[in-house]
């Protein structure tokens, strides 16, 4: 089926019933042709809000792509409220070579809500904001880790915020962060545009992963069902996400082959040892303990570790009382 393209997405002129492909223009490339994002728009035969989904806005995070593309498959369009638009890729260029920041080498999940007028990355960004995110009532932005590091299933979202709490327990992740988006973020963007918004991590980098795509698509469809948009059915909800206040790195002091020990998911004492580092001959260099008690949400896996390299990523668990997480909702 050929895309249309468009210079920007309103479902709400897109066929009821049906699934629309949509190429939407962006920016000109140096030889002054389009570049254009792939974008689904699945229109449900009744009215109701616009869940949007985004993915790969870093090039080698590429999980979401096939959650976006399962997801829209499996939707009865006969029964949907409303619409569901999926952004398989949004940073075109660093997909095509495998990188993860945009072309002028710029991350472009720091430059929200960018500018019109401005470097590159800047106008790339704004027109995403204007062409693709605006007309969304809910957004989940899709993520996995960064070269050279393993991730949890797990969720950053403003946690005293009712609407994106919910959205966040009804995910079901292993492990939510309470984190306000102020970072120049396109959850941030979005949550300034009055859009509730999550950042959904989803693994590692540049591979497919069956069973995190698989309880992705779950939590989703929890999150559908929730709005409103298709019916409820039974779900299985596992164990509850272990809940952080707070997420930080600990990093090396020193350079050489960096060994990880915990795994993704392990709960952590202050004091354990969490790492080994060790020079080009084979001997020991000093090892690493855990600064603070916590649960690991992600850690480095490729062992060339100069001075200031990631070690593990640490989350940590809040208290039964944390003011983050009153009133904790179970689905």
């Amino acid at each position: 089926m050929q895309a249309t393209t468009v210079s920007a997405i309103n479902p709400r002129t897109c066929p009821t019933g049906s699934i629309t492909r949509l190429q939407v223009e962006l920016i000109e490339t140096g030889m002054g042709t389009p570049l254009r994002i792939p974008a689904l728009v699945a229109r449900g035969r009744k009215n109701g809000p616009i869940f949007g989904l985004t993915a790969a806005i870093h090039g080698n995070e590429l999980n979401g792509i096939p959650v976006i593309h399962r997801l829209l498959r499996s939707l009865d369009l006969g029964r949907l409220r409303g619409s569901v638009v999926g952004v398989p890729v949004l940073n075109v260029p660093s997909l095509l070579i495998q990188q993860r920041r945009f072309n002028d080498n710029r991350d472009l999940n720091h430059i929200f809500p960018g500018k019109p007028n401005g470097h590159a990355s800047q106008i790339y960004v704004h027109r995403i904001l204007e062409r693709i995110i605006k007309p969304l009532d809910v957004l989940v932005d899709l993520h996995t880790a960064s070269f050279g590091r393993a991730n949890s299933l797990y969720i950053r979202a403003d946690m005293t915020d009712p609407t994106t709490a919910r959205m966040a327990y009804l995910q079901r992740p292993q492990i939510i962060v309470h984190n306000p988006p102020a970072d120049g973020t396109l959850r941030g963007a979005a949550q300034d545009l009055g859009i509730p918004s999550i950042t959904l991590e989803i693994g590692d980098p540049q591979r497919f992963q069956r069973e995190y795509i698989r309880q992705t698509l779950a939590g989703l469809r929890a999150m559908l069902a929730d709005q409103g948009m298709i019916p409820k059915r039974p779900r299985a909800l596992g164990v509850m996400p272990v809940l952080c206040s707070s997420s930080s790195w600990q990093y090396t002091d020193r350079g050489g082959l960096l060994e990880v020990l915990p795994r993704v998911t392990q709960k952590l004492e202050k004091g354990d040892i969490i790492a080994r580092l060790t020079d080009i001959y084979g001997d020991e260099i000093c090892e690493y303990s855990a600064v603070e008690g916590g649960v690991v949400i992600g850690h480095a896996v490729n062992p060339i570790a100069q001075t200031g390299a990631r070690i593990l990523h640490l989350g940590k668990i809040a208290p039964p009382d944390d003011p983050h997480f009153q009133g904790r909702y179970t689905p």
